[in-house]
């Protein structure tokens, strides 16, 4: 019937689902309407990730002989796409908001150090907020340095668009990486030091509550004043989360005042394929929008750079200096999230890029600052395993300013057996000064 009609068609989810369509296989097709309005059902597609086993419903509205094509989810607009400024500190720590966890879903495979988990949080509505926005979560129990007090607050880049994974205003999602400590000298677990906030999200369960704060920041905030802009981001581990949420709100939803039609450019860096997050989502939209958007991968534990070392996210940088830098020229937004020990050999190429091109960086980079296209996320995600990492995972499963090898707990210098572990504390402690110690993650 489909060739007779000779019907173009496209998939769309329904609404309420959180339709990645990473996956598209297809099966008791059901649920499916052609221009006459004739319908036929479709099953269940899994859209969560390739370790998933989340099923959601979606349904296809029309199809074409040759194949099927991938459209927007249709999107109610809220009242916060009126707003000219992002709601800020909603709920602050002395009245946090009290939200439900709607699920817990591993996002890694099994050969992926540590584990990160895709966290999703129903907050009514209550809790509003922007792309590149960060909740902040107040784990259960009492603080150990001060007794009778809540802990403090750990704050977490949302890693959804403000319209959440259910598309309808009301939830957000979180990636988070486990924090487990292992004792330096047996290599041992001790659960007793894990990290307090993320063991808690990763082991909660749905229908669990947990206390909220913010939003808050707005330095990662996707600017929209020109939809036909080119965004840059550079992510390592969970730093991609706020990106996760830009690249929705561009190739996902189809929201009626945001029609995105510039470049998008994502650098990843993990360890290894296992590792990798959201990559069945990053790669539908590879193939869905080749003009708008590219994604560049580095498996630090897979692939080499052209010296034979590692792959790290600064060496596929290096690869695409030239062209970033004109991009940079044009006008271009680029992002930063995670590793912190990244940002000196990135600027070190993008320096000799400019030598190259007789321009002075530093005066470039202060150029980009002024012009607000420079953008350094510096919340704290708890996406280590503190201590071990340092030793023996790759850097860039290490993160931004404190992420770099504070754990969550308030001992932060249990654990701390050589001089050199204590110098990078410093010298994180330096970098950061000014910034509250409650935002270790």
């Amino acid at each position: 019937m489909a060739h007779a009609l000779g019907a173009r068609a496209s998939v769309s989810p329904s609404v309420g689902t959180d339709a990645s369509l990473r996956k598209t296989g297809f099966k008791d097709h059901k649920n499916l309407r052609f221009d006459n309005q004739l319908w036929i059902t479709l099953p269940s597609v899994n859209l969560k990730s390739r370790y998933s086993s989340t099923k959601y419903q979606f349904k296809v509205m029309s199809m074409s002989v040759q194949q099927a094509v991938r459209s927007k989810i249709p999107i109610q607009p809220l009242e916060l796409e009126n707003a000219t400024e992002p709601p800020l500190n909603l709920h602050k720590p002395k009245e946090p908001y009290t939200a439900t966890i709607v699920s817990v879903e591993r996002l890694v495979g099994p050969k992926a150090p540590g584990e990160t988990c895709h966290i999703v949080i129903d907050h009514g509505g209550n809790v509003p907020y922007w792309e590149g926005q960060s909740y902040g979560i107040i784990p259960p129990g009492e603080n150990p340095k001060k007794p009778g007090s809540p802990h403090n607050v750990r704050l977490y880049s949302i890693a959804s668009t403000r319209y959440g994974d259910s598309f309808d205003g009301k939830t957000a999602s979180l990636c988070v990486r486990r924090a487990v400590y292992y004792e330096p000298e047996t290599g041992k677990e001790d659960p007793s030091k894990n990290g307090i906030c993320s063991n808690f999200l990763c082991n909660s369960k749905p229908g669990d509550k947990i206390q909220l704060t913010g939003p808050s920041g707005k330095i990662m905030l996707l600017p929209e004043d020109d939809p036909n802009g080119t965004h840059i981001m550079i992510a390592t581990g969970t730093g991609v989360a706020p990106f996760r949420g830009y690249l929705r709100r561009m190739f996902m939803e189809a929201v009626p005042t945001y029609k995105f039609g510039g470049l998008a450019w994502l650098f990843l860096g993990v360890a290894n394929t296992d590792s990798l997050l959201y990559d069945d989502e990053f790669s539908s939209y590879l193939q869905d929008y080749p003009d708008n958007f590219r994604y560049d991968k580095s498996l630090s534990r897979e692939q080499k750079n052209k010296n034979g070392g590692k792959m790290y996210v600064q060496d596929k940088i290096e690869e695409y200096s030239d062209e970033i830098f004109k991009l940079l020229d044009g006008g271009a937004h680029i992002y930063f999230c995670g590793l912190k020990g990244m940002m000196p050999g990135i600027q070190d190429t993008l320096k000799r890029v400019a030598v190259q091109r007789g321009e002075s960086w530093e005066a470039k980079l202060s150029q980009l600052k002024k012009n607000k296209q420079w953008h350094v996320e510096r919340n704290v995600h708890s996406s280590v395993q503190y201590f071990r990492p340092i030793l023996d995972q790759d850097i860039e499963q290490l993160s931004f300013g404190f992420r770099l090898i504070l754990p969550e707990r308030g001992d932060w210098l249990s654990g701390i057996s050589n001089l050199g572990s204590v110098l990078m504390v410093v010298s994180t402690l330096t970098w950061h000064l000014g910034l509250p110690t409650l935002l270790k993650g």
